[in-house]
């Protein structure tokens, strides 16, 4: 495409050598002859004197450059958009694969796509537009709403909720049963019966094998707009809030309560039956222990004020030798007093 067309496609104004061919998109680092990179962050703006890139994605406020440029409010957006641009998902064509096993009493709405090897079990209802890779197997009772997409290998077990638009990446798991055993004096461990279910709202999204397990009673519940990235496991009878965005390997004991706007980074744990308040940022692999209250941003284990988190770290490589120092110090002192 030419760099004036894509100007076009993300609505902003008619660059300056605008015929320059555009044959990619890619990061400033790989960008070669013939690809549209992007600077969302000032301090990268020196790499622009070496990149091979053939035209660059910029802020309204950034100075200029030699390359040909596209002035946007918000760089990173409008790389993401240009990746839309040149790289369409993969699409599924609509109509139902021989091989797909549909129950009879299953209804299906309009537009659908449903890949080889899929199941949808009895009392399932989905929405039209729905696609569904191969593999995908839907349980009984699952009320699923419109332009839903499930990747290959997605499990949606039995009585589970998901509204409009939601996201299902490959290996998924909704609805599995959660955590729960007695241990008995005999050394036996009785399993809990986990008879609640799950609800996905509105246009959430899912990385691969993340798991959301069913409540021990009454609903885990994962509100419209969040994320959630692989590996992620949400235990029985959690909420997470609207907007909530978790990175890679987070896993949230039961009973969590996530608030809105919540970001926990890759590998953060929580106790469980706790309440994390809304917009909270947690650093990565950080514990929480206990409550935390709204609009904070904490770190470490057990998790505080990413401030004093920050001086712990700092002051945690210097504790071996203040200790030889104080040994030092209690040796010299006992030998005057001896004296």
């Amino acid at each position: 495409m030419k760099l004036s067309d894509i100007a076009q496609r993300l609505g902003c104004e008619p660059p300056e050598k605008g015929e320059v061919e555009i044959l990619g998109v890619k990061g400033i680092d790989e960008a070669g002859v013939g690809d549209l990179t992007f600077v969302a962050n000032a301090k990268y703006l020196a790499k622009l004197s070496t990149t091979k890139a053939a035209a660059v994605i910029l802020s309204l406020d950034a100075p200029s450059v030699s390359l040909p440029s596209l002035r946007v409010a918000n760089p990173y957006l409008a790389f993401a958009q240009t990746l839309e641009i040149f790289y369409p998902p993969a699409v599924l064509p609509e109509g139902i694969h021989p091989t797909a096993v549909i129950a009879p009493t299953a209804r299906i709405g309009s537009g659908a796509a449903i890949g080889p090897y899929a199941v949808i079990g009895d009392d399932v209802v989905i929405g039209v537009h729905a696609r569904l890779f191969a593999h995908v197997v839907i349980y009984p009772k699952v009320r699923i709403g419109c332009a839903f997409m499930a990747h290959a290998g997605v499990v949606v077990r039995e009585g589970t909720q998901i509204g409009d638009r939601v996201v299902l990446q490959s290996g998924v798991v909704i609805g599995g049963d959660g955590f729960g055993y007695v241990p008995l004096p005999d050394g036996s461990i009785y399993k809990i019966p986990q008879t609640g279910t799950v609800i996905l709202e509105d246009d959430v999204e899912i990385g691969a094998n993340t798991t959301i397990d069913r409540a021990t009673v009454g609903t885990t519940v994962i509100r419209r707009r969040t994320k959630i990235d692989n590996l992620v496991q949400v235990a029985h009878g959690c909420e997470v809030g609207e907007g909530a965005m978790l990175a890679a390997q987070v896993g949230l004991a039961g009973s969590t309560k996530l608030e809105a706007g919540v970001r926990l980074g890759g590998q953060v744990g929580t106790a469980g039956h706790l309440t994390v308040g809304k917009n909270t940022m947690v650093a990565a692999q950080s514990g929480i222990p206990n409550n935390v209250p709204a609009n904070t941003v904490i770190g470490g284990y057990p998790a505080v004020e990413i401030s004093a988190w920050r001086r712990y770290s700092a002051a945690l490589p210097k504790v071996p030798e203040l200790l030889r120092r104080v040994r030092r110090l209690e040796q010299a002192l006992l030998g005057k007093n001896e004296k």
